[in-house]
């Protein structure tokens, strides 16, 4: 008789393949943020104010995000494991940041004042839009996958 703990485990070899759609998707997710940028300031901003036009832009950013993820998500045939949807996530915030850090760089703005984006205790509501690109592969890849 064969114990049931010796059975053989079965796991996923790393898949350096499956990133490179997701990839792709950040690049337009890029794109589409910095078009946001663009309409909030030269469309709310003026229009609603500079922190309720922050706020509304995060929104917009947001639920492109969440549509973009759930249509790809949905469509992909790739079949990902929690762990891959996770590291999507991580790949996805960390590029956002890491963009979001350059660009301030190359800019001149003071990491102190990129900072700031994430004091949520001073009303910035930025935060929101990084821990949305990481929980949107686990929840939308989990949810939304082909069968």
């Amino acid at each position: 008789m064969t114990p049931i703990l010796s059975a053989p485990v079965q796991r996923r070899s790393f898949r350096p393949s499956v990133f490179v759609f997701p990839l792709g998707l950040w690049v337009v997710m890029a794109v589409v943020a910095v078009a946001n940028g663009g309409f909030r300031e030269t469309v709310l901003i003026p229009r609603v104010g500079e922190y309720t036009g922050h706020v509304l832009s995060t929104a917009l950013l947001i639920a492109a995000v969440l549509v973009l993820s759930a249509l790809y998500f949905a469509r992909s045939s790739i079949d990902y494991s929690r762990a891959e949807l996770l590291l999507v996530g991580i790949l996805w915030t960390v590029l956002t940041v890491g963009f979001e850090f350059l660009v301030g760089a190359l800019e001149g703005t003071p990491v102190s004042a990129t900072l700031a984006q994430y004091d949520v205790f001073a009303g910035q509501v930025w935060i929101l839009v990084p821990l949305t690109l990481l929980t949107a592969p686990l929840l939308f890849g989990a949810v939304l996958a082909d069968d």
